[in-house]
């Protein structure tokens, strides 16, 4: 639609879709914006650079405890015992301190 202005300039105006709507975020009858944010690509946890004693020993001790059964324990075991079945990936299992 267009309209013409007392000094001769073109406003152009601009339906979106059902007549009497402003904007498009109208349409579920109110005025707010739409946040396309993706929970995905928020981190979960924050880790502070400067980290406490205690969590600093917290991380430690899952460290130690994050490896491969020794083979000698396979050995003695006769091999009942293959894997470490606690076995945590960085990425995929977080601690959750």
């Amino acid at each position: 639609m267009q309209t013409v202005d007392k000094s001769d300039r073109i406003i152009l105006t601009l339906s979106f879709g059902r007549p009497g709507l402003d904007h498009p975020s109208q349409e579920n009858g109110h005025n707010s914006q739409k946040k396309f944010s993706s929970p995905s690509l928020e981190p979960e946890a924050k880790m502070p650079s400067h980290k406490t004693f205690i969590i600093k020993k917290k991380l430690a001790k899952k460290m130690r405890q994050n490896r491969p059964i020794p083979h000698w324990i396979r050995m003695r075991t006769d091999n009942t015992i293959r894997y470490n079945a606690k076995r945590r990936h960085w990425r995929r299992t977080k601690l959750g301190f």
